[in-house]
């Protein structure tokens, strides 16, 4: 397997700086001025002023986009699933001991189609990049929908750390090579009965049936036929490809070309799951540059440690709405 050890590792290197320092931060949390109006109007100063700005995404902002796992979305497209064998949303699905492969693969095409191959509902990554498009920035998430992708960012600009919807890998990832998906997607879709609508979206069809399985042929495999699993971090089998190396490379440059100065770090819709990836270590660079900001913008989870209270901007909300007033200022 080819060597990677000759470039940085901006991954491994945050999250080493993110765990080494968070201990700093006790003593309570800063959750902004309550003036959301005067928060808005500070984040566009930062934005507009910023010598750079590192944008850490987490699964707030699909949600914000529009890409729910639960409720409507999940009723008109798997309600088949739910009926038959209780499962309640896309999440659970996803851990759920399918009977057979045709069953499984039917579940993850759907899955991976309706999350990774459509635009998402809300056009909240693009209102993103549009605030964003001039400045010098880089963008590093957890997401592994390919939004950003799809609303244009160029691909020196970002790091997706988690993997991506759109590949496929060996169970045992021991070849540490990754496949695309995407045609073997839409031929699932159409196995299953899906249609395409006026759009070139997959549908229900009119009379409303839809396969759960996927016959034989379709259970994917790599060229070489063997076994595939999704390209997603769940253990140490995970792959980390060429592509996610380099990204991984762009993402330690970007840092250390910004180490000091006026950055802004624009944290979206991260949670608690992993804040070692983006959270931890945002806090830890916005506390050892006193240049630097920290912004966090966050369905009921905005907040910053008080340590770096005098640097932060706190926003309790829905995302797209807040780039919605955000863009509205200019």
């Amino acid at each position: 397997m080819k060597s990677y050890y000759d470039r940085p590792d901006g991954y491994i290197e945050s999250i080493q700086k993110g765990t080494a320092g968070v201990g700093r931060f006790r003593g309570g949390v800063y959750y902004g001025s309550g003036n959301r109006e005067a928060e808005i109007a500070k984040l566009k100063k930062e934005i507009e002023t910023a010598d750079a700005i590192i944008i850490g995404a987490g699964a707030g902002l699909s949600t914000s986009a529009g890409f729910t796992y639960s409720g409507e979305r999940f009723e008109k497209y798997f309600s088949d699933f739910a009926a038959r064998i209780g499962i309640e949303d896309m999440y659970s699905g996803g851990f759920y001991p399918f009977p057979d492969a045709g069953m499984r693969w039917a579940w993850w095409a759907r899955h991976i189609y309706y999350n990774r191959y459509i635009d998402s509902p809300r056009p909240v990554y693009k209102d993103l990049l549009d605030l964003v498009k001039d400045k010098d920035y880089f963008v590093i998430t957890t997401n592994v929908d390919h939004q950003f992708q799809r609303a244009g960012i160029e691909k020196n600009r970002l790091f997706y750390t988690q993997g991506d919807y759109g590949l496929f890998q060996t169970v045992d990832g021991k070849n540490g090579m990754t496949y695309d998906n995407e045609e073997w997607v839409m031929k699932a879709m159409e196995a299953q009965g899906f249609v395409r609508d006026d759009n070139g979206v997959f549908q229900i069809p009119e009379d409303g049936h839809v396969s759960m399985r996927l016959p034989a042929d379709l259970i994917p495999k790599t060229p070489e036929g063997m076994d595939v699993t999704n390209n997603l971090r769940a253990d140490m089998t995970f792959v980390q490809d060429e592509g996610w190396y380099e990204a991984s490379a762009n993402y330690a440059r970007f840092l250390k070309s910004h180490e000091n100065g006026h950055v802004l770090y624009l944290e979206l819709g991260v949670g608690a799951n992993t804040p070692v990836i983006i959270k931890f270590p945002f806090w830890v660079m916005v506390y050892d540059d006193p240049d630097a900001v920290y912004a966090c913008i966050n369905y009921r989870e905005a907040y910053a440690p008080k340590q770096i209270a005098a640097q932060s901007i706190c926003i309790d909300g829905d995302i797209g709405e807040v780039l919605n007033e955000l863009r509205r200022l200019y």
